[in-house]
């Protein structure tokens, strides 16, 4: 399939879903004294009834409190969210066949650290992705390094065990080859701009996860990265 189609499927997808987390917002889903267990069923039912979604290419992470120092393989007992609490959702529905993947985090009290840290995901993506553009022959390995860099400077952790990852035609993970090759993580050595193993080009998410320095709370952030050129 033609990489300019691909890129456009997959921007497409991303556009809807960022229109499901507006009629998330909307609908006032994140609110104390609910659990997250309850906000993912409403996403869910939302996701279904609004946009036709009925698959989901990875779960849907719904973290608060404690739980927002979490990766995204693991799976911690369910909280209710508090009157201060950062909350994420992590969200990956399917469009039409396209994966969407897609984060952003709330901070529901007053906290000043928690509303700087929210205010800091996004720029750090940018970031991220500037030190991509900036560096062609750029390895998995190093931009991760360089999201290290990037959250250090802003005064926080990275909490994430990756920074991102390929995405594409629905199911991704089927894409033959080394798994790790496919993940922006200290263990893949290899140039992110060379093709995967079926010879297309890797179409990338950056995922910024920060967690404060005394490890209380944290946010996530992701998107695709669209390179400049």
């Amino acid at each position: 399939m033609p990489h300019d189609h691909r890129i456009a499927s997959l921007l497409a997808a991303e556009k809807k879903a960022e229109a499901l987390f507006d009629a998330i917002e909307a609908a006032g889903f994140i609110a104390p004294g609910r659990t997250e267990r309850a906000v993912e069923q409403d996403i869910y039912a939302l996701a279904e009834q609004s946009f036709g979604v009925t698959k989901h290419w990875h779960k849907r992470i719904v973290r608060s409190g404690i739980n927002t120092l979490r990766t995204a393989g693991d799976n911690p007992p369910i909280l209710e969210i508090a009157e201060d609490d950062t909350v994420f959702l992590d969200l990956g529905p399917v469009f039409d066949e396209w994966e969407a993947d897609v984060g952003r985090t709330y901070a529901l009290g007053t906290d000043p650290r928690k509303h700087r840290l929210c205010a800091d995901l996004e720029p750090i993506f940018e970031d991220i992705k500037r030190h991509f553009d900036d560096h062609p022959d750029i390895t998995g390995a190093e931009l991760y390094a360089h999201a290290q860099r990037a959250a250090d400077a802003a005064g926080w952790l990275f909490g994430g065990a990756i920074a991102g990852h390929i995405v594409g035609e629905f199911p991704h993970a089927h894409i033959p080859g080394e798994k790790d090759h496919y993940r922006i993580s200290p263990a893949n050595p290899t140039r992110m701009r060379d093709p995967d193993a079926t010879g297309q080009t890797k179409h990338w998410i950056i995922e910024v996860h920060l967690v404060d320095r005394d490890q209380t709370f944290g946010g996530f952030y992701e998107r695709l990265l669209v390179p400049t050129a």
